[in-house]
């Protein structure tokens, strides 16, 4: 999905809740690691599970990544990580909430609130890098039901759409327990498939947007 002129931003309702955002001026693979367990478990965010502390280091190290982190009620409610990329493009890698402020009236505020910074590149963050003349990001049907009326409701558009097969490695492979496996059901309750959760690799189909 893809947005080509900030004028295309809408905003979103504003939550009942005040929110906060602050950028991360000190990297910390720590709680970058913690945070992408907490808020991206339950939508199949496991693509960085396999990830050292080395690799999460050089990832989160780099001058072109911004990180912010969300606070609502006094409590980390989510965050959001925005990459600038050559020929303008900044690519939304994540964005979400943790658990406690999914349903809460807060996912539209949030995605605005990250676009607007997005836009904002080379001023309020990744110096040097230019201005931002695009502004995507990935989405799928593994992510929350709502993320894709989310994102066309603060302007986005699918720029392409694909359908592929994708191994998602059990999700209760987060460094905490999960209240039940967020995959879909048809992947994660095969027949024959062991029990131990530590031994499961399912392939899902995934349309990628």
């Amino acid at each position: 999905m893809e947005m080509r002129d900030p004028a295309d931003l809408r905003p979103a309702p504003r939550p009942d809740l005040e929110m906060t955002f602050s950028r991360a001026r000190v990297p910390s693979p720590d709680v970058s690691r913690a945070l992408y367990a907490a808020v991206g478990a339950r939508v199949c965010w496991t693509d960085r599970f396999g990830w050292s502390h080395a690799d999460w280091d050089a990832w989160v190290a780099r001058p072109e990544l911004g990180t912010w982190l969300v606070m609502a009620e006094g409590t980390l409610a989510g965050y959001f990580e925005l990459e600038a990329q050559p020929g303008g493009d900044t690519e939304i890698h994540l964005v979400g909430l943790t658990p406690a402020f999914v349903g809460q009236g807060c996912g539209g505020y949030l995605v605005e609130q990250c676009v607007r910074r997005a836009w904002a590149r080379g001023d309020l963050w990744a110096p040097g890098t230019g201005p931002t003349g695009r502004v995507w990001l990935r989405t799928s049907t593994l992510d929350h039901p709502n993320a894709l009326a989310n994102y066309e409701r603060r302007g986005f558009r699918v720029a392409s759409e694909t359908v592929k097969a994708k191994s998602v490695p059990d999700p209760r492979l987060a460094p905490w327990p999960l209240p039940h496996d967020p995959r879909p059901a048809v992947a994660a309750a095969r027949p024959g498939r062991g029990a131990d959760p530590m031994s499961e690799l399912d392939p899902v189909s995934e349309a990628i947007r």
